[in-house]
């Protein structure tokens, strides 16, 4: 649901608004608009086949919090019944750093929908001062000596750390990967490509930095 003047509006998925005659007379503008409203479409079949996908059942690893204490897999969905898992390849990227500073600024909308943590290769007191220096608010855990990034197939030894996020779900006791999806600049868990692509040229020509 969208607020508009107090009230509520309903985006059907796909759903083509009418645009000002500029944009319906150019065809490509009017192809432009075809196609985004296609992908939303594709968008919304891809979710449906994933929750048609066979959940996939893990064990509940142990892992390590930035205070160094062994935390289960388990226990960071707090009380949710539902957790979103970022696979972040540590403090020596900048593009997972990229990634973990977007969803920090929307943290408090993802953690009313499910928990959400973040888990890096790192060790734990790394991790703990690289969070702190970026001013980030989730919780963050290290897998560090820990089968669970190469189980769960972000971590390979042809091709070494792999970013992505699965999403676990909580069952009867057990623990089920429903989702999992691997990141890359262009995809759609980082908010700036879009905007970028909205402007002349190619967004994969920037790069991320540490710092500007």
């Amino acid at each position: 649901m969208i607020a508009v003047q107090g009230g509520a509006y309903k985006f059907e998925v796909g759903q083509v608004f009418e645009y000002s005659d500029y944009y319906m007379k150019d065809p490509i503008r009017k192809k432009i608009k075809a196609i985004e409203a296609r992908m939303m479409k594709e968008k919304a079949a891809l979710s449906k086949l994933r929750d048609k996908a066979k959940p996939e059942l893990v064990q509940d690893y142990e892992l390590t919090s930035t205070s160094g204490k062994k935390v289960k897999l388990s226990s960071l969905f707090g009380k949710k019944k539902e957790l979103i898992l970022i696979h972040n390849m540590g403090s020596s990227c900048p593009y997972c750093t990229l990634w973990a500073d977007s969803f920090n600024g929307v943290i408090h909308h993802l953690q009313d929908r499910a928990a959400f943590v973040i888990e890096t290769p790192d060790r734990p007191k790394t991790i703990a001062a690289f969070k702190k220096k970026r001013g980030w608010k989730f919780e963050m855990v290290s897998s560090m000596g820990t089968p669970f990034r190469s189980d769960l197939g972000y971590h390979t030894q042809d091709f070494g750390y792999w970013p992505g996020v699965s999403t676990f779900v909580k069952k009867n006791g057990k623990i089920y990967r429903h989702a999992d999806s691997v990141f890359g600049p262009g995809d759609n868990y980082c908010g700036i490509w879009d905007l970028f692509d909205l402007l002349p040229g190619k967004s994969t020509d920037w790069d991320a930095k540490f710092k500007y």
